[in-house]
């Protein structure tokens, strides 16, 4: 039985996902969620095999709200589904773990496809998605950044208005942990204090 969980903000779109598959045998939604921090709440608490995410969402993003579920349950596989099919937003999903990318627009049975293709440890992408020449535009523009990945999830975090002890509760660490990596970044970014850096983080939310 392959578990589910879906996050997608307009409810009319997860009653649909949940109609296409209440009926399959092998498939079972475990939670629906309109937002990422209840998308994280339950996989921590059911630990689905899949999740199916939107990218824009309320509190916080699909983006960000993948980063850590990957972080934490490295064995779940990841689907986005959104609108947007522009490179920089599937570059940022298989950035944090993503395994598929699916269009709002496609037919709903491509979600099941997707499903089962992930769990088999393989990728999915929808069929108008050139995933070879993101994948080669990906290999090209890397480059080591001067930030750690942990610093980078947490100015991503900072950037969504959290505070240093809701950034503390979703990474699962000590908030002395959280100002540690705060005066790290300061330092490497050569700004002046925490309002320079909530700025900076408002700037640069989308180009972690």
């Amino acid at each position: 039985m392959i578990t589910v969980a879906i996050a997608e903000d307009h409810q009319s779109l997860v009653d649909g996902i949940n109609l296409l598959l209440e009926y399959e045998e092998d498939i079972k939604i475990v939670g629906n969620a309109n937002d990422g921090e209840a998308l994280i709440d339950i996989v921590k608490a059911k630990q689905p095999d899949v999740v199916l995410t939107d990218i824009k969402m309320p509190k916080i993003d699909g983006v960000a709200a993948s980063r850590i579920i990957k972080r934490e349950f490295p064995n779940t596989k990841i689907i986005a589904f959104s609108m947007f099919d522009q490179d920089e937003a599937i570059k940022q999903m298989i950035a944090v773990g993503a395994s598929g990318y699916l269009l709002k627009n496609s037919p709903l049975e491509e979600v099941l496809r997707a499903i089962r293709t992930v769990i088999t440890g393989q990728r999915f992408f929808d069929a108008s998605i050139d995933i070879e020449a993101i994948d080669d535009s990906s290999e090209k523009t890397n480059k080591k950044p001067l930030l750690s990945k942990s610093e980078r999830e947490i100015l991503q975090l900072i950037g969504e208005g959290k505070s240093t002890s809701e950034i503390a509760a979703l990474r699962f660490t000590a908030t002395s942990t959280v100002e540690k990596h705060r005066k790290n970044m300061i330092r490497k970014l050569g700004l002046s204090g925490k309002g320079e850096l909530l700025r900076y983080a408002l700037e640069k939310k989308y180009d972690y």
